[in-house]
């Protein structure tokens, strides 16, 4: 029986470590030949040198295990290294049938100190680097969709996070990242869904580099037992949302983490209030939402993270 992913290529950012490796590890199980990218400077906030080291040694484990695999080491915040990723997948493998962004970096501060630096970097790395690569594959798909006259398999899988979902009270640029990513990936959807592809966006909680700080009082199961955060509880959702088997799921927003998978509802209207005249005056508007609000903590109607019983990741 042939793997679910059998004869596709795929590409995976800031694969090298963390849940980019567990993910390209996964996709490689399920059959896929994988372009493992990833920048490699070793600090969680783009610091230090780039390195080649993780993602060829990535690379070397998917073909150990007899997987076809190859690294890529450049940066996916450039425009033009996110071509060349796109470019050396569909040159090594044929064609591309699946984009997995990953890569990120974390500059936490609160915005009242975060330095402008500090911001656009991290939006440079999250949304512009799901944005670059995604731009070159969408241009591929619909290239070839046009060429065959028919609509071609694609799947965009991004990474968002429950920061966009609940705020991160130290973390503005990252959750603002991840709520761009979000609309980036509902906009994806809409747009290449007449070409066969499919985009959808994952908040995944995992034990990484990137949130060490946050999960260190969570402890890790004695005996042995898989850590209700490790990686590999995200990357089986990586593998399906990948496959032939979730052509119908589009544009949509999934929480995972230690053997659970929440679907997201788009926002809903809490509430609604109409001026009984041609529009509404400030004591009208005092007189409708003051007692509206007035026995709601902060932010209750709009944490849909607190609803599924999430807290930051």
């Amino acid at each position: 029986m042939p793997l679910p992913l059998q004869g596709l290529s795929a590409i995976v950012t800031g694969a090298g470590r963390g849940l980019g490796r567990a993910e390209a590890l996964e996709l490689a199980r399920l059959g896929a030949s994988v372009v493992v990218n990833d920048y490699g400077q070793p600090g969680r906030d783009g610091s230090g040198a780039a390195s080649a080291g993780p993602a060829h040694e990535v690379a070397a484990e998917i073909r150990a295990a007899g997987g076809a695999a190859l690294a890529h080491t450049g940066d996916v915040s450039d425009f033009q290294q996110g071509r060349e990723l796109v470019e050396l997948a569909v040159a090594e493998f044929g064609k591309l049938d699946i984009l997995v962004n990953n890569a990120g970096i974390l500059r936490d501060r609160m915005v009242f100190s975060m330095a402008e630096e500090e911001w656009d970097a991290v939006l440079r790395v999250h949304l512009k680097g799901h944005f670059n690569t995604t731009r070159f594959a969408a241009a591929h798909w619909r290239e070839r969709s046009k060429r065959a006259g028919a609509p071609v398999f694609g799947r965009i899988v991004n990474t968002a996070s429950e920061a966009f979902l609940a705020g991160s009270a130290g973390q503005p640029n990252y959750a603002a990242a991840k709520g761009g990513i979000v609309g980036l990936t509902t906009s994806t959807a809409l747009a290449l869904g007449k070409y066969g592809v499919t985009a959808n966006a994952i908040c995944p909680r995992a034990r990484t580099r990137m949130t060490e700080d946050v999960f260190a009082g969570v402890e890790q199961p004695s005996g042995g037992g898989l850590d209700p955060l490790a990686p590999e509880h995200v990357a089986p959702l990586v593998g399906y949302l990948a496959s032939p088997a979730a052509a119908h799921v589009n544009g949509q927003l999934l929480v995972v983490h230690g053997g659970m998978v929440a679907v997201v509802e788009r926002p809903r209207v809490a509430a609604r209030f109409d001026s009984k005249q041609d529009t509404f005056t400030y004591d009208e508007l005092e007189a409708v939402l003051g007692p509206y609000y007035a026995d709601r903590p902060p932010g209750e109607t709009f944490a849909a993270a607190e609803v599924l019983g999430l807290k930051r990741g």
